[in-house]
């Protein structure tokens, strides 16, 4: 399971014209799904995630979590975190789960971080969307566990 992480300043996603999830300050988590992938990958992001210090103190240091700021996530699957483009010019996506299997790991993943005490929006698995991001630093974490 991969997670591409992304402080913002604010996020939104979009689906056909209509907004269906925003935040102001926090995290957008593109989240991929691949086979094998499960329970104990989802928990330990997670946890990764809702502790990971990456927002400024006074000191302008990485001491804070997004718990301690008041964050909120958007979390948006994107299948495509687990291209392989090593071959030819068109990415295999071979190594993604199936969405009967990704889909209901991508809600656990988002209820796991609501248990941390997060509040989190979620784009539509396998929609057409639009994500506006407004990275801020930018910064940007790659996260994985196998």
């Amino acid at each position: 399971m991969r997670v591409l992480l992304q402080r913002v300043k604010k996020a939104s996603v979009t689906v056909d014209g209509e907004i269906v999830g925003a935040i102001d300050q926090g995290f957008v988590a593109l989240v991929g799904v691949g086979h094998g992938d499960g329970e104990d990958q989802a928990q330990w992001l997670a946890q990764k995630v809702a502790g990971l210090r990456v927002f400024e103190d006074a000191e302008g240091k990485f001491n804070l979590s997004i718990q301690d700021v008041g964050g909120a996530l958007l979390v948006v699957s994107q299948f495509t975190l687990y291209a392989d483009a090593r071959k030819g010019r068109r990415p295999s996506f071979v190594d993604a789960a199936p969405p009967e299997v990704a889909e209901p790991l991508v809600e656990r993943f988002a209820e796991m971080l609501r248990n941390e005490g997060l509040e989190v929006e979620m784009g539509v698995f396998g929609a057409m969307m639009l994500v506006e991001i407004h990275n801020d630093g930018p910064v940007t974490i790659w996260l994985e566990r196998d």
